[in-house]
């Protein structure tokens, strides 16, 4: 198991072995290199032995409190105060915790096992239940490695991946093998889970209102805490790099590190056929690294590197994403640099409302609920509906009549790969329908969001679907296939907290105005003011040239482009198939 994960700990291995109990690690050293800080971590009184993914930023205040009450410490690691606050306070000490991490500690007195995982579920953590006991991992393909976990097919993950293009959690694509939901413990006794307990679920933070603000005093506190999560994100005994693109979210970031007296290297990643092209991230991510005074490294990427690579990707895609390519070349660029951390901008456009989504769906809501009562309505709506669906080569227009009538199907028209009426020509009718009984919800998959308001309600969609299935978890396998660790400062728990009250105040471009103005020195106009293109590959190219596509890019995103959906049977075919 330890040997399949070994890209994302190629620093040391461990294994440590009780009776009934083995635990193993793979080390990526960011804090702490020297071997005393390696994993498994036993603590001095030989009690408790943990295995930990990921940072915990704030632990040198934890660390000072502990010191404070007579701990002592053997280690300047961040593994070594997570196991000293657990023996001291247990499942207590988790809203404690600022970073991302997924973790393991067994307890050799009561022989219990106890696991966590972050608020937002930026690491993965993995388990099943077994005829011959419990198994974790933070990949599923480790998981398979151990030899002793089902490969039966899961119909809820397998649906799920074609209704959203990634598979939500808490599903993968085997039976039995399911992900430890984000802000959740569990204990694990003789071998049996007890039920996962919420210690932090993000969604209530779209559900309280902010009192009244100024503008003026809004755009301070996003300066401040924008500053305060950068801070901590920029934890390390290694050099720091930042993923540059043309953005704000980057841009702001790799302002803030600059002002913070931190020595960045700005990464891009860049295509010849973006070449003099709204896509092209170039020149904006020149302007940036040069008005903050950073060193900048642009990293070409071509068709025939994205080829020769696609087979290490899919080994690295522990389940299976229609995105996440772009994050490999970038992560790829970073590593050749020498780099073990790299700084990523995803998540704030899910917290400043960045998308179009924040704009077009709740008014969308409110007219689509009210045609939606309307007597026969959806029976009137379905012939014109599927007949545009096949004019304009968007068969998700098929789906309107169904989903109109809430924010929720609205909003799975947006995001959404596949129709629940395509999957059983894709799955055959019987595992079509199997996965859909046990993904549950309507659209399938998706709990209702319960919201102070519209965008407070796509914010929230955002943020536990898309961001988290997704792009989280793709930020997560195609870093760490290159033994690079990636930091989210706009993916905090405590930024969240700070700021997701006031996020219907972010509507219109309000918030990444603010949030473009929180360095001292404010981004240009240029960056500002220049149209949103996304972290984007030439795929629709690549894949036209190689395939029978023959168009896809220019569609109208209602549905995700043709390309998306016949990648997304090629990565299918053959992720499961690198198990």
């Amino acid at each position: 198991m330890t040997a399949r994960m070994s890209r994302r700990g190629p620093d040391a291995e461990g294994v440590w072995v009780s009776d009934g109990v083995a635990l193993g690690h793979r080390r990526l050293a960011i804090l702490d290199l020297d071997a005393r800080a390696n994993q498994p971590m036993v603590s001095a009184d030989g009690r408790y032995t943990i295995v930990f993914n990921g940072e915990i930023y704030n632990f040198r205040e934890l660390r000072r409190e502990l010191e404070a009450h007579g701990v002592a410490f053997r280690t300047t690691s961040d593994t070594e105060v997570l196991l000293a606050l657990f023996a001291r306070d247990g499942a207590r000490m988790l809203p404690r915790l600022r970073g991302m991490f997924a973790f393991a500690i067994w307890d050799t007195q009561t022989r219990e096992l106890f696991m966590a995982r972050d608020p937002y579920g930026i690491k993965p953590l993995y388990y099943t239940c077994t005829k011959d006991g419990f198994v974790f991992a933070s990949q599923v393909k480790a998981l398979l490695a151990s030899g002793v976990v089902s490969m039966e097919r899961e119909a809820a993950g397998l649906v799920g991946f074609y209704l959203w293009g990634s598979v939500p959690e808490p599903w993968t694509l085997f039976r039995g093998v399911i992900a430890l939901p984000a802000g959740h413990w569990l204990r694990v006794r003789a071998g049996v889970a007890d039920g996962a307990v919420c210690w932090h679920n993000v969604s209530t933070h779209w559900q309280t209102a902010a009192g009244k603000v100024t503008a003026q005093e809004l755009q301070e506190r996003v300066r401040e805490a924008a500053t305060d999560s950068v801070r901590a994100h920029l934890v390390a005994d290694v050099p720091v790099s930042v993923f540059l693109s043309g953005g704000i979210d980057s841009a702001v970031i790799a302002g803030l590190a600059s002002e913070l007296g931190a020595h960045v290297e700005g990464i891009t990643i860049g295509f010849e056929e973006f070449a003099g092209k709204p896509d092209d991230e170039i020149p904006a991510a020149r302007v940036i690294a040069t008005g903050y005074g950073l060193p900048h490294h642009v990293r070409m990427v071509s068709r025939a590197e994205f080829e020769q690579d696609m087979p290490r990707i899919l080994d690295a895609m522990d389940q299976p994403s229609i995105d996440g390519v772009n994050t490999w070349f970038a992560s790829k660029a970073a590593a050749e640099r020498g780099y073990k951390v790299v700084l990523s901008g995803v998540g704030g456009d899910e917290l400043f409302c960045g998308y179009s989504l924040f704009r077009q769906i709740p008014p969308q809501a409110v007219l689509g609920r009210a045609l939606a009562s309307i007597p026969g309505a959806r029976a009137l709506l379905g012939a014109p509906c599927a007949y545009l669906a096949k004019r304009r080569s968007q068969p998700k227009l098929a789906g309107v009549p169904d989903f109109l009538g809430s924010l929720e199907g609205l909003y799975f028209l947006r995001r959404g790969l596949f129709l629940p009426t395509e999957l059983p020509a894709l799955l055959g009718a019987d595992l079509a329908r199997e996965g859909l009984a046990r993904l549950d919800g309507f659209p399938p998959g998706m709990t209702a969001a319960q919201a102070r308001d519209g965008a407070a309600a796509v914010g929230l969609l955002e943020s536990t679907h898309y961001l988290r299935n997704q792009l989280l978890r793709d930020s997560d396998w195609a870093s760490m296939g290159h033994s690079l660790e990636l930091r989210t400062p706009l993916v905090d728990a405590k930024l969240l907290e700070t700021l997701g009250p006031f996020v219907s105040g972010f509507t219109g471009g309000a918030g990444k105005a603010m949030l473009a103005g929180s360095p001292k020195k404010p981004l240009p106009d240029l960056i500002v003011n220049r149209p949103k293109t996304g972290f984007s590959l030439p795929m629709a190219k690549w894949l036209s040239e190689t395939t029978d596509l023959s168009r896809g890019a220019d569609l109208p995103m209602l549905t995700r482009t043709p390309w998306a959906r016949r990648w997304a049977r090629t990565v299918i075919e053959r992720v499961t198939a690198c198990g």
